[in-house]
Order: C-alpha cells, then sequence, then structure tokens
C-alpha cells in the first residue's frame, strides 16, 4: 500500500502527536526502565530529550537538558529517577555493555 501524499502541514501535525502519544505512554509505563529501552530498541527517554533539545537549538531556540527531560518525563528527572529508576540488574548491565555501540 502506497503511503499517502500528505501536505507538510498534516504530515507535521500527525508526526507531533505521534510523538506526544510516545511521550504519554512512557510516562505512563513506568516499569519499563531506560536501560530496557536501551537494550531492546537503542534508545531511552533520555534520548528523546537530548533529541528534542538537539532540535529546539536547530531552530534557533535554547532549552537545558533538565527542562527537556521534564517535558520528556513529564516530571523533574530527578524526582522521576527517586520514584520509578530500579537498579539495574547484571543481565541488563551486560545486555548494555554488549549493545554499547549502538548510536543514538
Amino acid at each position: 500500500m502506497p503511503i499517502p501524499d500528505l501536505d507538510p502541514d498534516t504530515r507535521n501535525n500527525l508526526e507531533a502527536a505521534a510523538f506526544r502519544r510516545l511521550l504519554a505512554h512512557l510516562r505512563e509505563r513506568t516499569d519499563v526502565q531506560n536501560i530496557d529501552l536501551m537494550n531492546l530498541a537503542g534508545f531511552c527517554r533520555n534520548c528523546l530529550s537530548r533529541w528534542y533539545r538537539e532540535e529546539a537549538a536547530e531552530r534557533g531556540l535554547t532549552i537545558s537538558d533538565p527542562d527537556a527531560r521534564e517535558i520528556v518525563y513529564g516530571m523533574p528527572y530527578k524526582e522521576w529517577q527517586a520514584r520509578y529508576q530500579k537498579q539495574a540488574s547484571p543481565e541488563q548491565q551486560a545486555a548494555f555493555a554488549a549493545g554499547s555501540s549502538v548510536t543514538e
């Protein structure tokens, strides 16, 4: 099936809506640790916040790393860590080390 021919505004709006939905999903799935995301997908919430910050910079906007992380996490990063981050298991750490050549 061919990809629909969308005008740039429609495409941009759909992509933005999908991104907002991804953020909402990740905020709900606090059980999914960043190391799990990195091991399975090669990116995590921190990557998303960095990409957000970098895209803002490309457009002449300055967003601090803590502010970008709060946009992605829905709360200050330190608060998210205290509430939800667990110690990585030896298996998670080994999988991360084995796949650490993955680029973000």
